[in-house]
């Protein structure tokens, strides 16, 4: 089998999975190759996603591996039927970063999201005329076309919230967020009446942290955990800024940035007196 030099984001996720319960399971990479009467350079392809595999060795593995679950392995097995499946955001792969192509695609499988924003409105909820005002803002010399396809990627990302099983969100939004003039006020007021909107959905939960909380001495910036439907499966810690961006997988690091967010969400608003703040700002902007 060729190697596969450019894996999507399924098929890291499936080989960093398997290699997590392979060496959970207390197995080596030869006693995994013994049983599907391969090399062992097969195995470390596959952990290392440069290879894929076929349904029948991945069920051979799982038996191996002890994954009895058959709801777990109906999740593994769909990944590798559509590891090699591109969504709808490789049509726009000649103006998306690969690196927030990425980051699209694990957006897309996740089935929670937990997000802190200290300075904008999250992504997925921002309004057309927000969002073109962010583009300017951020991409200096974007062409009205980059403008009009980022906005329309961003609009698009937000089928996650309205599919058959949709995303639950749970956001920490900073009050200074509300309070910014991205685009002017009639722009900020839209935004804001759109957030209001949201904030009732029975999937999105929306909490403002207050300027006042000292917990805005512990934030560095925006923070993103998104979580999958596998059981199995690692939760993803994603920062982002201007010139780089980071995904965290190590367990123990995505526990620390988890209690950041519990921290933070404590110390916010209650959901009723986050959207009566959010709508007492909109009207501030008439």
């Amino acid at each position: 089998m060729p190697v596969n030099r450019n894996p999507t984001v399924r098929q890291r996720r499936l080989a960093r999975m398997l290699k997590e319960l392979r060496t959970g399971a207390g197995l080596t990479i030869a006693q995994s190759a013994r049983q599907l009467a391969c090399a062992e350079s097969k195995i470390s392809r596959i952990e290392a996603a440069q290879s894929g595999i076929r349904l029948v060795d991945l069920r051979l593995l799982l038996d191996l591996y002890g994954v009895a679950d058959a709801t777990v392995r109906a999740q593994l097995e769909a990944l590798s039927r559509e590891g090699r499946l591109r969504g709808w955001w490789d049509r726009y792969s000649d103006t998306l970063s690969p690196h927030y192509a990425d980051y699209i695609a694990l957006e897309a499988d996740a089935s929670d999201m937990y997000s802190i924003q200290t300075v904008l409105v999250p992504g997925i909820l921002q309004t057309e005329d927000y969002t073109r005002a962010v583009v300017r803002a951020q991409i200096e010399d974007a062409t009205a076309e980059q403008v009009e396809i980022l906005t329309k990627v961003r609009q698009e990302r937000r089928s996650v919230l309205t599919r058959a099983v949709p995303m639950r969100v749970w956001v920490v939004l900073s009050e200074s967020a509300l309070r910014h003039q991205i685009g002017g006020r009639s722009v900020m007021r839209g935004q804001l009446e759109f957030l209001a909107a949201a904030a009732v959905q029975p999937n999105i939960n929306l909490q403002v942290l207050p300027e006042a909380s000292d917990i805005h001495a512990a934030l560095f910036g925006p923070i993103t955990i998104l979580r999958f439907p596998e059981t199995t499966e690692t939760d993803v810690v994603y920062l982002d800024s201007l010139v780089s961006t980071l995904y965290i997988e190590d367990p123990a690091e995505v526990f620390k940035y988890c209690e950041l967010f519990r921290r933070a969400l404590a110390e916010s608003l209650a959901r009723t007196e986050s959207l009566a703040l959010i709508e007492r700002i909109a009207k501030e902007k008439v």
